[in-house]
Parts: C-alpha cells; structure tokens; sequence
C-alpha cells in the first residue's frame, strides 16, 4: 500500500500524522517518527501488520502561537487553546497547511490529511470540544475530516474528556499504560476490564481501541504479555461492538519484540470475513498532543 493512501497527524499537546493503510472491523495502529532506528514510513507500511500509522507530533499551538510540526522530538511542547476564537484560527490553520484547504506554507507539500487526533496531557481542557466541532465544520460530502482523540484510561479523561463529549470523534485509542488504577497487572484483568466497559459504554464515539505498550521498555508500566492478551484480554473485550481493535506505542519497541506480528491475527479473530471495498480510498489524519 502506497504512501500516500493515508497519513494521520496527531495535535494537541502535540500533533501526529497518522497514515491509514486499510479499515476493517478491528485494527491494529502503531506510533511511528519517534526513533530513528525504527526504519522509514514505507517500510512500516510495508510490513503489513498495520491500518493505522501514527506520525507524531505536533506539540506547538494555539494562544497566537504557530503551529509546528516535530516529527524527532516527542510530544513536549507549548500547547494553549486560549478561547473558542483561538480554538477556530488552530482549526482554521491545520485545514489550511494539513487538510483540504490551501496554504503558501503546507510542511507535507501536496499530502492531503484526512484525519487529526488529540492528545491531550497538558495544557488546559478549555475549548478541545471548540476545536472538534470547528475541525469537523470542514467536513464535505466528497472528503470528511475524521477526528481521533488518544485519552489515558482513568474514565472520565482529565483533558479530552469534553472534547469526547460532542460526539464527533470516530476512533478513540485508550492509554491502557502507566495508570496502574485500570490497567493489566500480573494476570488480573479486572481494573482493565471494568475501566473499558466505561470508555465502551458512555463515550460516543464510533471505535475504541485497546492502547498499549508494545514491550516492557516501551511505558513505566501496563505492558501485557502476548499471551496473556491473546488468552485473557481480548476475549473480555473484543464483545463489544465498539471494539476497535489494538493502539500500540512504538514502532521501536514493537521492532524490537515482534508484537504485532505475534497478536494480529487474534486482534482481527473475530471479524467478519469481507473484502476491504475501501482500500483505495485516501485517509489522512492529524494528531494533536
């Protein structure tokens, strides 16, 4: 799959690209950009192993700022949505320099995203629901502007949370990792398990996703053994039918233990067998941390 069939760019405290190389009915998506020894974005793309690839990010807006891109640096940044106003001119911004609009100024050049996603760990909380709706105001018949949101799994969201609440997010990848509180620990799913029925029950969004380390170096804490998820995890989550699929942080560290390619085929066990009638069509996403 092409480059170019889609790319996410997630913003908020920071944005991230995310490029979409196949929608099914469960998924598995990756952060990319963050280690230089994790390859070039084609060759992610070319493994395979997975629909959503996460570009990140975009830790510099709002409060008059200029938005910028760092696709080396992390999610640390200045991020402020200072009013509803200041929340219109950052939408007005990403449509015009990552979107469908036009810009002197695009830092991806011709590469149209489809898709922004908020990440929100800092700042304030002010205005997120502003920016969606803005955001999702630029919506056409021939191109929707998707909308992803990466929250921790404490239930309600501490910074997205209002955002969440307008009902215009379509894929919401949970951070079921260094929150002890409802994560996996040593065999025990029952925080993990109650906290999902949470985020699947009163979040309206169209996907939840289950996010997680994808090794034990990968996040302080929540890294679930492959066998585990693929014995107890997923079969206490995958009933739901807002089950999306799996969010994993990074490519680095899935490079280094192979787990994509060891839970994939459980990840998608359940979906039904159909051709993808989509996968040529262009996504591109902007992720907002």
């Amino acid at each position: 799959m092409a480059i170019k069939s889609a790319i996410l760019l997630a913003f908020a405290t920071s944005v991230i690209l995310v490029l979409v190389t196949g929608i099914d009915a469960s998924d598995i998506a990756i952060y990319w950009s963050q280690n230089s020894a994790e390859g070039t974005l084609a060759e992610t793309c070319a493994t395979g192993n997975y629909d959503f690839v996460n570009l990140a990010f975009l830790p510099i807006f709002g409060n008059g700022q200029t938005p910028m891109i760092n696709l080396a640096g992390g999610g640390a940044g200045s991020y402020y949505l200072a009013s509803s106003d200041d929340a219109r001119q950052v939408a007005t911004y990403l449509w015009n320099n990552f979107l469908g609009g036009q810009s002197a100024s695009r830092p991806l050049g011709d590469a149209i995203l489809d898709e922004i996603d908020f990440d929100t760990e800092g700042g304030t909380n002010q205005h997120g629901d502003d920016l969606a709706k803005y955001l999702s105001g630029y919506s056409q018949r021939s191109r929707k502007v998707y909308l992803m949101a990466t929250p921790q799994c404490p239930f309600p969201d501490a910074w997205v949370g209002d955002a969440l609440k307008t009902g215009l997010f379509d894929y919401v990848w949970v951070q079921f990792y260094n929150n002890p509180q409802c994560q996996y620990t040593d065999g025990d799913i029952t925080n993990l398990e109650n906290e999902w029925k949470q985020w699947t029950t009163n979040v309206p969004a169209t996907k939840i996703f289950l996010g997680l380390p994808a090794s034990p170096e990968a996040a302080g804490s929540g890294f679930i053994p492959e066998s585990d998820l693929i014995s107890q995890v997923l079969p206490a989550i995958r009933g739901s039918a807002k089950y999306g699929g799996v969010m994993l942080w990074s490519k680095y560290y899935n490079d280094q233990t192979g787990y994509s390619s060891a839970i994939k085929n459980y990840v998608q066990e359940l979906d039904t067998v159909q051709p993808l009638k989509i996968m040529s069509k262009s996504f591109y996403l902007l992720y907002l941390y």
